[in-house]
This record gives C-alpha cells, structure tokens and sequence, in this order.
C-alpha cells in the first residue's frame, strides 16, 4: 500500500521555522497499530491523518508514542495541505476530532484555528514542576497542561527543562510564558511525557495561553511568539467560548510512503 505524505512547517514564515508536521491523508482508516506505527517512524512530534466525513473531513494526531485529543500546529498542516496541494474549494475546512468539530479557515496567507477557550484555573505549583523547571514560577494554573507564568522573557529563555521531574507531573505537560516586549507574551512548551522534550510551537497550548493574557492584558487580539530554538509567530484572538489561533505555513517534504499489511 502506498501513501500520500506531506511534511508541512506550520506557524512558520520562512523555511526551518514552526513546528513540522506530517499529514498523510487517507480514504479510510487503517489500524490503529498501523497509525502508530508511521508516526514512530515519522518521528515528529504530529503525524495527522484525516478522512473524508459528510462536508468536511474527520482528522486524528498521533506523536510518536500515543494518540492525542488535540493537536493545532498539524490541523493547520493539515488545512495547508487541503488547500495548497489538493486544490480543495472554498475558504474553509470543518475537521470533526476527538475535541469536536474545529474549523480553520484561509485568508492568504493566513490560517485561523477556531478552538475552544480553555482557561485554566489557578493552583499550587506543584514541587516537580518547580523542580523540573529549575525555578520558581509567580504564578500557576492548572487545565490539559499545567501554566507556569514567568516575570520575563529573560526567565522564561533561560530554563533548561529536566524531564524526570515534568513527565512525572498528571497533565499531558507544560505551558511556560511571560510578558515580552516585542510581542504581548512569549512562551514556551514542554511535553516528555509524549515523547516530546520541547515542543516548537504548540497550537493547542494557546487554547489556554488565549484566554490567560487576554484577561491579563484587557485586550481580545495579541500577537506572540512561541520562543523555541525554531521559534513560531501565532496570532491570537478571543472569541468568547472560542479562541481565533492564526500562523503560516511552508510545505517541507512531498512523498510517499509504502508499508506492507
């Protein structure tokens, strides 16, 4: 059997930017050991696999160890690759997916993720998170991912994550941010419990980083940038129970893979 496969650089304005993603469309679904399976021998932090379903498409994303209920940066890769490679029509896409339907839509350039607002809750730091991030956060939350918030850049630039302490943690992992004053915040993602050290960019984490500054800074558009060794633009925006969560996108890599049932 052979298979489209797509590697995309989403949240990326140049080449080598962003976070790289996998997309392997497909008509329907193989094994779930077969889906696991490429995305190991991906090894990227996302491989997404949609299929047609009614008027839009239904996607799932696995990393390299597990299957996820959320992934942004490999929906975007996906629509990317929908719109860009496979000529599809109109402005906007409807995925259904483990967190319910989610939208992007196409303006140039630009692709906008519509997904859920997921503000966190404010909580102890828990000891192995100070502990895995090396220093103490002013402030925690608490949702899908635990939200360390940092006085500044600086300090957010110069933790060195220790993964025997994070991947002990019981969230799927670690969103830190800080105030910045190029951009209204920057951040930064951690994830070994998936395999994942350093995430480059991370869509889904803005579903939490949204609402948390939007409520800090008294403003619904901001502008921030995921500050890995990459590095990501996003483009935020708050929409009451729902987060606008926008970047560009580069194809990488066109092939095809073959894999025996």
């Amino acid at each position: 059997m052979k298979l489209k496969l797509y590697q995309i650089d989403a949240f990326a304005e140049k080449p080598f930017e962003g976070n790289p993603a996998a997309v392997v469309p497909l008509e329907k679904w193989l094994p779930n050991y077969v889906l696991q399976k490429i995305a190991e021998e991906n090894n990227l932090a996302e491989t997404a696999y949609y299929i047609p379903s009614g008027p839009g498409f239904t996607i799932r994303w696995f990393t390299p160890y597990s299957e996820v209920k959320l992934c942004g940066h490999a929906t975007l890769a996906s629509a990317y690759v929908l719109f860009n490679e496979l000529n599809y029509g109109g402005n906007k896409i409807v995925f259904d997916s483990l967190s319910g339907p989610l939208t992007v839509t196409k303006n140039c350039e630009l692709f906008s993720l519509d997904f859920p607002n997921q503000m966190p809750s404010i909580c102890e730091i828990p000891i192995d998170l100070r502990l895995g991030l090396g220093s103490q956060p002013t402030e925690c939350l608490a949702g899908e991912d635990y939200l360390a918030v940092y006085e500044d850049e600086g300090a957010l630039a110069s933790i060195k994550p220790k993964r025997q302490f994070l991947e002990s943690l019981d969230r799927r992992g670690v969103i830190v941010t800080a105030p910045s004053s190029q951009f209204d915040f920057v951040s930064r993602f951690f994830a070994p419990k998936l395999g994942v050290m350093e995430d480059p960019v991370t869509g889904s984490s803005f579903t939490h980083l949204i609402p948390y500054w939007a409520s800090r800074l008294k403003k619904d558009k901001m502008i921030a940038k995921q500050i890995s060794s990459r590095g990501g633009i996003v483009y935020c925006d708050l929409k009451r129970e729902r987060v606008s969560i926008s970047g560009k996108a580069i194809k990488y890599l066109e092939g095809e893979i073959e894999i025996r049932l």
